[in-house]
């Protein structure tokens, strides 16, 4: 057995069992004696058996992978969202495969055709901010094989998403500067491209609107996520006749680099300006003063849309679902508040 990769022949010759029957074990059949199963699973470890998924994907029709395509790594959304996923797609026994387009619309159309090409059986999927053509995507509805975007969507296309509530989120963390004083509060939007940029925005507008606060459209500025803008913008709205008393950003490393320039303009936080972030980035709680921030559920994304793509992969095509589950958001107070 040494020279050749052990299969369920050898742990069935060795223990004279049926193939069958050690099949069962592997596969986690319950219909099995514990002794037997004991047996088996105590044989298979020692002599290191690896599961053939070439030949369970020959006589299944699936490769039991499963693709993840993200827009960046530099925060720590991502990474987190992926830990959940991976960990829900390991107990279905489902591999995963990572990419990541670094918020190139071209790269991510790369990565969809590397997806294919290795067979994926179902894809997530959260879209670069460039992203506004979806042929690429919609390869895989027309080849049969599922797709569930989670953060940032495609409304175009019919199919399973995961998202966090946005507006409420945004809604909150203003209401929460206004209650504490603030009148001025300065809105740094993401691309209006994006979904989650726009209910932000919306969510931010709503919340002045309920306390009578007027939109001042030169407090709210709207930019493509490249961090080393984030200077220009925050020095532009500190040097206004009127500056804000409080910032409200699309998420937390724009937060994060606003209190670093606010800081070195000798201003105080938060008692000059306060400052809040979205997503609870892994930095947010230790930078000074800690962020005040938004937290969204991300091992819960990760869980959730790993659970809708395999329902979506265990359906005919013709009962696909197009589900879209709306998940809650925290306030996280800290010290920039």
């Amino acid at each position: 057995m040494k020279n050749h990769q052990v299969t369920i022949m050898d742990i069935a010759r060795e223990l004279n069992l049926s193939k069958s029957t050690v099949s069962r074990v592997l596969t986690g059949h319950p219909n099995v004696s514990k002794h037997t199963k004991d047996a088996v699973l105590e044989l298979a470890k020692k002599l290191d058996y690896q599961k053939n998924m070439l030949a369970i994907s020959l006589n299944s029709k699936k490769t039991y992978n499963i693709g993840i395509i993200v827009p960046e790594f530099s925060s720590s959304y991502f990474p987190q969202v992926i830990i959940g996923a991976q960990e829900a797609a390991r107990q279905a026994g489902y591999n995963t495969v990572f990419s990541q387009s670094n918020e190139s619309y071209q790269t991510e159309v790369a990565n969809t055709k590397v997806m294919l090409a290795n067979q994926v059986d179902g894809i997530l999927i959260s879209l670069t901010k460039e992203t506004q053509n979806y042929d690429h995507l919609k390869i895989f509805e027309r080849k049969g094989i599922p797709i569930v975007f989670f953060n940032r969507v495609c409304s175009e296309m019919s199919v399973p998403k995961v998202i966090v509530d946005d507006y409420e989120g945004a809604f909150n963390a203003v209401e929460y500067l206004i209650k504490s004083g603030r009148k001025r509060i300065a809105h740094l939007a993401g691309p209006l491209s994006l979904r989650v940029s726009g209910h932000r925005l919306d969510g931010y507008k709503a919340a002045l609107k309920k306390y009578d606060i007027p939109i001042d459209q030169e407090l709210i500025i709207s930019y493509d996520l490249e961090i080393s803008k984030v200077k220009i913008y925050v020095n532009h709205l500190l040097n206004l006749e009127s500056p804000p008393d409080a910032i409200f950003a699309v998420n937390d490393p724009t937060a994060i680099e606003a209190i670093q320039i606010i800081k070195k303009r000798g201003l105080k936080i938060p008692q000059e300006i306060a400052v809040v972030g979205f997503s609870n980035d892994y930095a947010s709680a230790l930078i000074a003063p800690s962020l005040t921030t938004v937290a969204q559920p991300l091992s819960e994304i990760g869980r959730t849309a790993i659970e809708l793509l395999i329902e979506q992969i265990n359906r005919d095509v013709n009962d696909w679902k197009a589900v879209t589950k709306v998940l809650k958001t925290e306030l996280i107070i800290r010290e920039s508040t």
